[in-house]
């Protein structure tokens, strides 16, 4: 049966953000990461749905409830699962499409991008999660164990025609692999990864990296896919660069190529708009901002400032999961 993994334009059915508590490593922070998530789930709210993963669902309901307008609010669906960490990006399902019309929720292993972090509880959101939110609908939703293969959200980007981009760095980094697999050169990798999420080829990455990153050069940190043959990539990498301008589409084009700052290519792509994360400098704000509305003409660019969340080595995009609509 035809299935494939759909680009993030791909419309959507919701957004899940799991949300930080003085369990995770947000406690000496949690005030001020707490106002960054109740800006990213009122941006995301008022335009469709949101699912939220989080172990006290009544406290985060009545700290919304205070905070969001009731369009927001009604759009809000609260999933009482337990966590370690909030980086849904990388323990959250990925999602396939099915010519039948169903979905296949692909849940991968999370071990906290190699082993660097405690995430036994991360790793079991997934089965919990469909069993609260999909499990009714098994027909059209069907759950894919793929805990043998570590793989996190982050680490790739689709087209949605068949092309994932991926780094090295990340995905065939010993500490995510088995040694087995660890063994295997580039080619085999990725002719696993094509099969896993029903892709025809990969395009490898071999440059580019951000400073205090522990996820070991993650692509949604340093290049994205966006329509119309573009990738959109963050400055500060000249090696990067020139391999990004080798690269072809399937039609043998070169992409087109738009900069924007660095630590600006982590935002979110939604139906109507773009989240995009802000940080200090309003220059730089600003042409992030420009950049991705060449990017994307068809839908607002939304700043929200995410100066916390660099603090843990993340930002907006990592802290999201989209859930395309079938």
């Amino acid at each position: 049966m035809t299935r494939y993994l759909p680009a993030e334009w791909h419309p959507q059915e919701a957004v899940q953000l799991t949300w930080p508590h003085s369990g995770t490593d947000w406690a000496e922070t949690l005030e001020e990461v707490t106002r960054c998530y109740i800006s990213i789930a009122r941006e995301i709210a008022l335009r469709q749905k949101l699912w939220i993963v989080t172990p006290q669902p009544q406290r985060v309901r009545a700290l919304l409830e205070g905070a969001l307008p009731g369009k927001a609010l009604a759009n809000i669906e609260y999933f009482r699962i337990p966590s370690n960490d909030t980086w849904a990006r990388d323990h959250a399902f990925i999602t396939l499409l099915r010519e039948d019309g169903a979905r296949e929720l692909l849940d991968f292993r999370f071990n906290a991008w190699g082993g660097k972090f405690e995430a036994s509880l991360d790793n079991a959101i997934n089965r919990e999660f469909y069993n609260q939110n999909f499990a009714h609908d098994s027909e059209h939703n069907v759950y894919v164990s793929q805990l043998d293969f570590e793989l996190e959200g982050g680490s790739i980007e689709s087209d949605g025609e068949g092309t994932i981009l991926t780094t090295a760095q990340c995905n065939l980094n010993d500490n995510r692999r088995t040694a087995s697999e660890a063994s295997s050169a580039e080619q085999a990798i990725g002719e696993e990864l094509c099969r896993r999420l029903s892709a025809k080829r990969i395009l490898w990455l071999h440059h580019g990296g951000l400073e205090r990153d522990d996820t070991d050069a993650h692509i949604d940190t340093l290049a994205r896919f966006a329509p119309n043959n573009t990738i959109v990539y963050g400055e500060g990498c000249p090696e990067m660069l020139e391999e990004l301008r080798t690269f072809r589409t399937l039609q043998g084009e070169p992409y087109r190529l738009i900069a924007v700052p660095p630590y600006y290519a982590n935002f979110l792509i939604m139906n109507t708009a773009i989240l995009l994360p802000f940080y200090e400098d309003e220059a730089e704000n600003q042409r992030a901002k420009e950049a991705l509305q060449q990017a994307f003409p068809d839908r607002e660019v939304i700043g929200i400032d995410c100066r916390i969340l660099l603090t843990q080595n993340g930002s907006l995009h990592c802290c999201t999961m989209q859930y395309p609509e079938r």
